[in-house]
C-alpha cells in the first residue's frame, strides 16, 4: 500500500496502469489517495480484457468522507484502496459483472436502475472476514 496526501504527488514513474489516472481514484473530499498495486493490476487486466473504458465514479475515500456518503461508515471497502465504483450499464454492465470473479474480485455490488449516469458496479478484492463473508454480491436500492 502506498499513501499519497494528494493525487498530484503520485510520480509518473510509479503509476503503472495506463487505462487510469491517479485523480480518478482520489478521495473527492481532499484529493488523498491510497494505492494498492495488486488491486490496480487486477482492475487493469480486467479493463484490457473487456476492451471498453471504465468510468470511475469512486475509488479511495477517507474514513470521514466514506462515513458521510456510505452506510459502511469509517471502515468501508473504499477506505482500503481496494474498492472502486465503475459507471456502467447495459451490456457492458453484464460483461463486467460476469467477468469480475475470474479476476479475483470478491465483492460485487450493482446499482442497475435510475438514470444511466447513476448506474454503477462496485468491485473490491477484500478477504473473507468476520461480518464480511467473501465472495459476496449485492444490489443497491
Amino acid at each position: 500500500m502506498t499513501v499519497f496526501q494528494h493525487w498530484q504527488e503520485v510520480p509518473e514513474s510509479y503509476w503503472k496502469w495506463p487505462s487510469f489516472a491517479p485523480r480518478e481514484f482520489a478521495c473527492k473530499a481532499d484529493g488523498s489517495l491510497i494505492v494498492e498495486p495488486e488491486f490496480m493490476e487486477r482492475l487493469q487486466l480486467l479493463r484490457f480484457d473487456l476492451g471498453f473504458p471504465f468510468i470511475i465514479n469512486s475509488g479511495y475515500r477517507t474514513p470521514a468522507y466514506n462515513a458521510a456518503v456510505s452506510k459502511t461508515g469509517l471502515t468501508g471497502p473504499h477506505t482500503t484502496g481496494r474498492a472502486v465504483d465503475i459507471r456502467v450499464y447495459g451490456g457492458h454492465a453484464f460483461d463486467l459483472g460476469d467477468a469480475a470473479k475470474a479476476y479475483g474480485f470478491t465483492g460485487k455490488g450493482e446499482k442497475g436502475h435510475g438514470p444511466h449516469e447513476g448506474r454503477f458496479i462496485h468491485l473490491d478484492d477484500l478477504p473473507d472476514a468476520p461480518g464480511r463473508p467473501r465472495p459476496w454480491s449485492w444490489t443497491y436500492p
